[in-house]
């Protein structure tokens, strides 16, 4: 976890590698309950005994799934103390470049892509968002994640 006192403390940090996630188990009770939230219950991510004939050898994490995982991979590893309030803004850009089958390992590498002054007193912040795979070379997810904080 990195700790920030304050917002001003990432805008000399533009263009650099901030953080890393905690690790965080993908499984099978997740890809069901994100199935059932979505109503994306195709095979791949839901039938283990079909699933395992398929291409992956097993049932794959809905990219959407990986997507929604963003947030607590920011929580484990970016914290500013002093804040009034944050908001997940939006992305800009969202590719899943490889699966994640049924207990997989994932953890985000964060980088901080811009810094821009707002309303009110805040920061937007973009960054990238480089979730990886234990033992993968891979990325299974890259996004760019857009915040706004503000003072």
């Amino acid at each position: 976890m990195r700790v920030f006192a304050t917002l001003d403390e990432l805008v000399p940090l533009v263009g650099q590698h901030v953080a890393t996630s905690d690790w965080i188990t993908v499984t099978q009770e997740q890809i069901d309950l994100f199935a059932e939230a979505t109503g994306d219950h195709q095979w791949l991510h839901v039938d283990p005994v079909r699933a395992k004939a398929g291409p992956y050898g097993t049932t794959i994490a809905h990219g959407f799934l990986t997507l929604s995982l963003l947030p607590i991979m920011y929580a484990t590893a970016i914290k500013v103390e002093q804040m009034r309030m944050g908001l997940n803004y939006g992305m800009n850009r969202v590719r899943f470049p490889a699966p994640v089958p049924v207990g997989s390992r994932l953890r985000c590498r964060i980088k901080l892509l811009a810094c821009e002054e707002v309303a009110d007193n805040g920061l937007q912040l973009t960054w990238d968002m480089n979730v990886e795979r234990e033992g993968e070379t891979k990325p299974v997810c890259i996004a760019e994640f857009v915040q706004r904080r503000y003072r």
